[in-house]
């Protein structure tokens, strides 16, 4: 590891480190006005939500790092108090790059990037028709956090209307699939959140999880098993009947069961078909079988299967108790 403080960094090189470590960060894309009424459109990377009660969110029109001058977002949006947060998504990503582009103050960014203007309810600056998902803002408090280059101005701004376009929605929530946000990471690497790069982890809300401590020493000690995948079988409120899971398991088999359809199985990241090939493979006192029993219980718990991850597991911890009692 690299040991640095930030005293001993230049400001560009503080600005890259937490560029590239924290990311990806959501896009505001902010539309204001200026006191004379000319729209200004700009992207900011250091932005968030706060709270929905009232529904607050935050980004930071930050110094410039060359000399330290405010920028026209800042300056519009301390002389009006208002404001227009639009989400990014993939289809747009270019136009907002181009957004980035430091025009003169007179210049309208919506004719230069070719975003079409659409007039908002209750505040006076535009909203950006591409976008998804739009906030009108006003603002309730502008911190700065420093007055040297580089610094930045943390505002936080109540929305006062959201627009939410519907082909966005499956089961009234906003789908990452169909909004296909995009994420600012360092230099000009960019990151879509959608597809592949989308997975789902199970949150403890209400329940307490066992924890990784009361897991049996057997499934602490897997060498298959990831710190990750002992997280999510830790993530129970209690650890399942053993007996129970033998009964389930050991009712599984397989016919033409071998190591080769295992490696098929496990390509195409079928879980349950791996484990019923493993287990009679384990049956069978083949020499990989508890291996591929653990390797199919970590393709379960890939896939969120975590019921029969446990059952795979605790029946190989019996299988292991049942041998310990033959041989003494």
């Amino acid at each position: 590891m690299i040991h640095v403080e930030p005293k001993d960094l230049s400001v560009r090189q503080v600005q890259a480190y937490l560029l590239g470590g924290v990311g990806p960060r959501p896009i505001a894309l902010v539309s204001t006005l200026s006191v004379d009424g000319v729209p200004n459109l700009a992207p900011f990377s250091f932005f968030n939500a706060f709270g929905a009660n009232p529904p607050m969110i935050g980004f930071s029109p930050s110094r410039r790092v060359r000399d330290g001058s405010l920028k026209d977002t800042y300056n519009n949006l301390v002389a009006t108090r208002q404001c227009v947060v639009q989400a990014v998504s993939y289809t747009m990503v270019q136009q907002v790059s181009l957004a980035s582009t430091e025009y003169p103050a007179d210049v309208d960014e919506f004719i230069k990037t070719g975003l079409t203007v659409v007039p908002s309810d209750i505040v006076k600056p535009p909203r950006v028709k591409q976008s998804p998902f739009q906030m009108e803002c006003v603002l309730r408090q502008m911190i700065s956090l420093g007055e040297a280059p580089g610094s930045g101005n943390l505002a936080l701004c109540e929305v006062v209307k959201f627009h939410i376009a519907e082909d966005i929605l499956k089961d009234g929530v906003i789908h990452p699939d169909l909004i296909d946000l995009v994420g600012r990471q360092s230099a000009d690497f960019y990151a879509r959140a959608s597809g592949s790069a989308i997975f789902e982890v199970v949150k403890p809300i209400e329940k307490k999880g066992v924890g990784i401590d009361q897991l049996p020493e057997y499934i602490r000690a897997s060498h298959v098993l990831s710190a990750n995948n002992l997280a999510q079988l830790a993530n129970v409120e209690r650890i399942p009947d053993p007996r129970d899971a033998f009964r389930l398991v050991a009712s599984l088999s397989c016919d033409d069961a071998s190591e080769g359809l295992f490696y098929h199985l496990a390509r195409q990241r079928n879980h349950v078909e791996m484990l019923k090939v493993a287990i009679t493979l384990h049956r069978q006192d083949h020499p990989k079988g508890p291996l591929f029993v653990e390797c199919a219980a970590r393709r379960a718990l890939e896939n969120n299967d975590v019921t029969l991850a446990w059952q795979a597991l605790l029946y190989l911890g019996a299988s292991y108790s049942d041998r310990q009692h033959e041989q003494q």
